[in-house]
């Protein structure tokens, strides 16, 4: 089996030492570059996964994000001592798919790590093309999605969800009629390692979601369990 590999742009060579001696533990390959200039240069199709520090001398870790956009899909973990929600904001609008403030657990590194690289095999794929600018709203059936702010209508009204519940609905939506375990889910929203007790949380989610957006709850229309496997988004046909 390959081992997957992570492209490290940071500027601290303290930090990228010490992530890359965590990440090499668990197997993966780290390739490391000092500034976002560099990172470019070494970032190739062999590439899983970036972990990208915001604030770099020269070209800032959003920029450089931007630039890896244009022809990549690999995912992005933003490495920051910027930790308020606008500018969480602002980097996943960026490009990037996931956002960890310093300082930072190890662990929790690695959880994050693992779930998007897990994401990245399950969902998109290295192969996926780049696409064309998205429609502000995702349609299916009655149910319109903002594809970036908590903005969700049935049937033209507007339903206040829970960032979660928002977050659960968009996955979902995005892949109508794909089958997604709770660990799928978990790991996805949460951004979380996942445990088997985290499935009544799952669950719990779920059930407040149906009440929020479907018309009988307890006969959904849209939001299915899948018995013994998951849940599925069906409504994308129509």
């Amino acid at each position: 089996m390959n081992k997957e590999r992570v492209l490290l742009v940071e500027d601290d060579a303290d930090i990228r030492e010490g992530v890359r001696i965590l990440l090499e533990s668990e197997n993966y390959i780290v390739t490391e570059a000092e500034n976002g200039k560099r990172g470019l240069e070494l970032l190739d199709e062999s590439t899983d996964l970036v972990i990208l520090d915001v604030m770099m001398p020269g070209i800032s870790g959003l920029r450089t994000c931007e630039e890896i956009r244009k022809s990549s899909n690999v995912p992005v973990l933003f490495l920051t001592a910027r930790a308020q929600e606008s500018d969480k904001l602002i980097g996943l609008m960026a490009g990037g798919d996931d956002y960890l403030p310093k300082p930072f657990s190890y662990a929790e590194l690695l959880g994050r790590v693992k779930a998007l690289m897990r994401r990245y095999n399950v969902y998109r794929g290295r192969s996926a093309p780049i696409q064309e600018p998205e429609e502000e709203y995702l349609v299916r059936g009655a149910i319109r999605v903002h594809r970036i702010f908590n903005e969700v209508y049935v049937n033209e009204a507007l339903k206040e969800l829970t960032d979660i519940e928002y977050n659960i609905l968009l996955i979902m939506m995005q892949y109508p009629n794909k089958i997604f375990s709770a660990q799928n889910l978990y790991e996805s929203v949460w951004n979380e390692p996942y445990f088997y007790s985290c499935n009544s949380t799952v669950m719990v989610h779920i059930r407040k979601l149906r009440v929020k957006v479907e018309a009988d709850p307890k006969c959904p229309e849209y939001i299915k369990t899948v018995w013994g496997k998951g849940y599925k988004f069906d409504g994308g046909n129509r």
